[in-house]
């Protein structure tokens, strides 16, 4: 009998961690989104290190996965892209069975109609693109995009660099559907972007408080987690919902059909899913948290806070558009390319 077979054994199992370790877990999500704490605690507790590649928009995202440039096991589009996504056979089917903590999530923020069934995605931060003002320079009143984007704020104003959500301000402002891009509609919204794209100092999808908390602009429409953060800042950044129409998104996780770590990928979701786990998500980047048993446990100020969980406006959610949405890209880059 070979006597050096149990201490080789036991010397592969005790390599077995590092092993994970090294070959890890590839997570492709949206830039200061996911905070190092709740990457870190799950490579203590599991072993597996989390290889953290970012996007700023879903065009990117989706480019990138398709053209298969990454590896990726966990991705974390949009509600609308994670309905292109399915539609394109693009995710695998989640294991409801390994994600313990699924029921934590609120009931209002499952079997909607990018996923009805709650078969591919898991939701991970909702939140709307509003409106921030400096209050202490900007003393007009502003309540809609055509109050932003005016002349007297030319060359102060941070938009968002995503097409398909200025192009949906520009519908919004004209009172036509956002989700119905055809093309009369994009004629109608050409015009309008143009005219408004000239008064734009930044376009910055990854980190728009940034210039604002500069001082480099005063007026911006950002995401409501940015505004967030500007508002825990200085009460003087005020958030509004614009009256047109309010965007609301919901951000999730998912798994690529390429993924090849899928139990991996899993067990970082259902991690994620824990309330002390997604309240850590809230304290770094304060969106409006659809884990109802983290919410339970942020504090009174966090809820009140106006851009995490505002009240009232006019709110949809985007669905997929189909090949609409290179057109809107086409117009973009039009429009851009002749300012």
């Amino acid at each position: 009998m070979n006597m050096r077979l149990p201490v080789v054994l036991l010397a592969l199992a005790s390599s077995l961690p590092a092993l994970q370790a090294r070959e890890g877990l590839n997570l492709f999500a949206w830039s200061e989104y996911v905070p190092q704490k709740v990457l870190d605690g799950f490579t203590a507790e599991t072993g597996i290190e989390v290889n953290y590649e970012t996007f700023s928009s879903n065009e990117e995202m989706v480019s990138k996965l398709v053209a298969g440039d990454g590896d990726y096991d966990v991705i974390q589009p949009s509600d609308y892209t994670a309905e292109a996504l399915i539609k394109q056979g693009l995710l695998a089917p989640l294991d409801l069975a390994a994600l313990h903590n699924l029921g934590n999530i609120d009931p209002a923020y499952r079997h909607l109609p990018y996923d009805p069934e709650d078969r591919y995605t898991v939701p991970y931060m909702s939140g709307t693109v509003g409106i921030v003002v400096n209050t202490a320079v900007v003393h007009t009143r502003i309540r809609s995009f055509g109050d932003v984007f005016q002349p007297r704020f030319s060359g102060r104003i941070v938009v968002l660099n995503d097409n398909r959500e200025i192009v949906s301000w520009a519908l919004a402002y004209l009172g036509l559907p956002t989700n119905e891009i055809n093309a009369k509609s994009l004629a109608a919204a050409r015009p309008v972007i143009t005219r408004w794209l000239k008064y734009v100092k930044v376009f910055d999808s990854d980190s728009p408080k940034t210039p604002l908390l500069n001082g480099d602009v005063d007026i911006g429409v950002v995401w409501s987690g940015e505004a967030a953060i500007l508002w825990n800042q200085d009460h003087k950044f005020r958030y509004i919902l614009p009256s047109e129409s309010v965007h609301r998104f919901i951000d999730l996780l998912a798994v690529p059909v390429g993924s090849r770590h899928r139990a991996a990928a899993h067990r970082f979701i259902d991690y994620v899913l824990r309330p002390e786990v997604s309240k850590l998500i809230s304290d770094e980047f304060p969106y409006t948290n659809p884990n109802g048993a983290a919410r339970r446990l942020l504090s009174p100020a966090q809820l009140a806070n106006p851009a995490s969980y505002p009240k009232g406006g006019n709110l949809e959610t985007f669905r997929d558009v189909g090949r609409a949405a290179s057109d809107i890209d086409q117009l973009m880059t039009d429009i851009k390319s002749a300012q």
